[in-house]
């Protein structure tokens, strides 16, 4: 489910406005190509066919599956923007790794490639922010807007009016809030009801109101029966938002199973073309990054056996995905290997570390066997940090959630470590932090987030004061 600022409440309407979207997309691909051949003075040849071919199949389905072409109001620009950008990359690695196999882009085509890639996306959000800004200010004068009612005098139907009240760009017009009575939860002195339901399915009728959201709580089944059928004989559009904020959501979405409709409590974000999309960037991260540390792990790991008695990697067993052990790979830092029931954090002056393995632990050196972990699949570049099956144990007792934090494979990096959480975890306030900023992750997880935790980490992340 959708986080508060949107609700996820306007469900997707098929329009001329969104078939013309898509065939303008389209055509930015297409006239765009053709521009920056003729410009560099090349004839258009069969490749650059099947060029535009796989480029705008490519984009036109990954956008129809993240929603692009969906009904814009009530949904952030920004979603925007990163859905077109996200969108375009895939295309341009699908473009560069086809080429691997079959030449798709020749030689001397490859200026041209890489201005169209470019190009396309600046011109394709362009257009998008113009209609977007244009809609945006017709519906601050009044113009497209939808008008927008609440049957439930509750907190949820509060946040709903301060949200349309608000974000005037969003077109909804808010009528009122009405209901036969107040929650004993909230506040009556704050809400001003301006009916009860029989007066909201008279205006209704009267033409008064374009949109219902009911906000009643989960318990007013029979209230909520009544008021739909009632509204049955009207053509408004009507939205049940079913108040579940008050259970520690994670990650939550609708599904379905057969024609059932079920709404997930803890789940995992990587589903579907989300789980294909985080495989990928793991793959071609990893696979990038072994190329260029391929010759310094081989100097580290002359140097951990030259410098102290054991073998150069130490293997670690810890909880991974779902739960299940995985074995961790690091270059040995210590001059012992504990991996029992009863491990000990590393702390300040700690004897067991070696000289080397300390310089190694500070830079984070040590972790860089951890990307033929990802290789592997056992792990991913950014995700929750492994904990030592000793220490779960310890902790999923004490931290409510936490293994939660298994939803997902672990990282070599997190949103955690570049929140400050990275090192030792002495205090339970520590551990409690780190597992917040993973589940936070977990919750709004995005391929630009772990790209931007990537960056970083490569800043800031891999030094720590608190590493030992």
């Amino acid at each position: 489910m959708n986080n508060n600022s949107d609700f996820g409440l306007i469900r997707p309407h098929q329009s001329k406005i969104q078939a013309f979207a898509r065939l303008l997309d389209s055509a930015v691909i297409i006239i765009t190509l053709w521009a920056v051949i003729d410009i560099n003075g090349f004839e258009w040849d069969s490749k650059q066919s099947l060029w535009l071919l796989v480029s705008m199949v490519t984009f036109l389905f990954i956008a129809e599956l993240n929603g692009l072409y969906r009904e814009k109001r009530g949904v952030l620009f920004i979603k925007e923007l990163k859905s077109i950008i996200i969108n375009w990359i895939i295309v341009v690695v699908l473009l560069i790794s086809i080429n691997q196999f079959y030449l798709l882009i020749d030689p001397v085509f490859e200026k041209v490639f890489w201005i169209w890639a470019f190009v396309v996306p600046i011109e394709i959000l362009s257009w998008h922010l113009m209609v977007d800004s244009f809609l945006r200010l017709i519906r601050r004068k009044g113009k497209n807007s939808r008008k927008v009612a609440v049957a439930g005098a509750n907190d949820l139907g509060l946040e709903l009016k301060r949200l349309f009240e608000q974000e005037e760009w969003m077109g909804m017009s808010f009528s009122g809030i009405y209901d036969d009575r107040l929650q004993s939860r909230t506040d009556s002195s704050t809400i001003n009801v301006l009916g009860d339901l029989k007066q909201l399915v008279q205006n209704t009728k009267n033409g008064e109101i374009d949109i219902i959201y009911i906000t009643l709580a989960l318990k007013a089944e029979e209230r909520i029966k009544n008021i739909i059928s009632e509204l049955s004989d009207t053509t408004v559009s009507v939205y049940y938002v079913p108040d579940f904020f008050g259970f520690d959501l994670l990650r939550s979405q609708w599904s379905s199973v057969g024609n059932i409709a079920v709404v997930s409590i803890y789940d995992s974000p990587f589903y579907g073309v989300d789980g294909v999309l985080k495989r990928v960037f793991d793959v071609i991260f990893s696979l990038f990054v072994l190329l260029l540390i391929a010759i310094p792990m081989l100097i580290i790991a002359v140097l951990v056996k030259l410098t102290s008695r054991g073998p150069v990697l130490f293997k670690q067993r810890r909880f991974g995905l779902d739960g299940n052990e995985i074995i961790v790979w690091k270059f040995r830092s210590m001059s012992v290997a504990e991996d029992g029931g009863n491990v000990v954090q590393a702390k300040k002056n700690d004897p067991r570390v070696t000289k080397l393995g300390g310089f190694l632990r500070k830079t984070s050196l040590d972790e860089l066997p951890q990307f033929i972990n990802v290789l592997q699949g056992s792990m991913s570049v950014v995700g929750p940090r492994p904990h030592a099956v000793a220490h779960n144990e310890l902790y999923r007792k004490q931290i409510k959630g936490y293994m939660l934090r298994h939803k997902v494979k672990p990282g070599i990096t997190g949103l955690a470590q570049i929140k400050g959480f990275r090192g030792e975890t002495d205090t339970l306030d520590k551990m409690e932090g780190r597992i917040k900023y993973d589940l936070e992750y977990i919750e709004h997880w995005s391929l630009h987030m772990d790209i931007k935790i990537v960056l970083l980490t490569l800043c800031r992340g891999f030094l720590g004061e608190s590493v030992y």
